[in-house]
């Protein structure tokens, strides 16, 4: 089972660009970020007609996760938990079942600038709630994926110029503290188990010349649970896409589970 995070950055923008890509590389599921559209508006039928189930939590104008799955999706929940007042839609989950049920988890994770401020607070209580249900998940002791946008940079050779972020609330030492605790709880960076080198990004500006000089970071993270990391077969990054008419930013990073 081959399963992506995508941040789309627009979906309507991007709604050819995903197709092309859907066309190409044939993932089995992709949760999306940034829809930054409401649930009602979101082109569903695209993808309907290309075999897959869909899911949204929208919101307009901004946020918004979608998960698409070619296998149907079963006890999906909207929402991260441990705040009622977070009306802000950055988390979506649902189980597919192929060879074994597999719990998928697709967030946007708030970016935090300018930081120090309230953006910065949020963004840590945020990952302060991510690490619970991530432990919730982890009691379980099934396959689960964290997979999205973390907006943090987790180490210096995630990010092709260390100095240009330093007080960049993505590369902050609380954000990388933060996500370093939700990684020590035992959940695998699938990227980084086949490619420990320096180089490899998923996000590059749209400005001075980012793509062009692979000037860019690493911020579209899946995290497995070991017993999904049990089951992984490859993974990668599909920098190609950005060749594509009116590409994201981001670019789709995937892991294939025997599952």
């Amino acid at each position: 089972m081959k399963i992506a995070t995508f941040n789309i950055n627009g979906i309507k923008a991007r709604a050819q660009a995903l197709c092309d890509w859907l066309d190409a590389a044939q993932p089995d599921v992709v949760l999306l970020q940034e829809i930054k559209s409401v649930d009602e508006a979101f082109p569903r039928e695209m993808f309907e007609e290309r075999g897959y189930n869909v899911e949204t939590h929208g919101q307009k104008g901004f946020n918004g996760v979608a998960i698409l799955s070619k296998l149907p999706l079963e006890d999906v929940r909207r929402g991260l938990p441990g705040d009622d007042s977070d009306d802000q839609a950055r988390w979506i989950e649902a189980t597919v079942v192929g060879k074994t049920a597999l719990r998928l988890c697709g967030l946007y994770l708030p970016n935090g600038n300018p930081a120090p401020g309230p953006k910065f607070d949020y963004k840590l209580a945020w990952m302060e709630r991510l690490r619970a249900r991530a432990i919730d998940l982890l009691k379980t002791e099934e396959p689960a994926i964290l997979a999205g946008d973390y907006n943090v940079i987790p180490q210096r050779i995630d990010v092709a110029k260390p100095e240009a972020w330093e007080k960049d609330a993505l590369f902050l030492p609380e954000s990388r503290a933060a996500f370093q605790r939700i990684t020590n709880l035992g959940l695998t960076d699938a990227i980084r188990t086949r490619h420990p080198g320096p180089g490899l990004y998923s996000f590059w500006d749209y400005q001075a010349g980012a793509w062009a000089r692979n000037n860019g970071i690493r911020i579209d993270h899946l995290l497995l649970t070991p017993q999904a990391a049990d089951l992984m077969l490859d993974c990668g990054i599909d920098k190609d896409i950005r060749g594509y008419d009116k590409p994201s930013d981001h670019v789709p990073v995937w892991v294939e589970l025997d599952a």
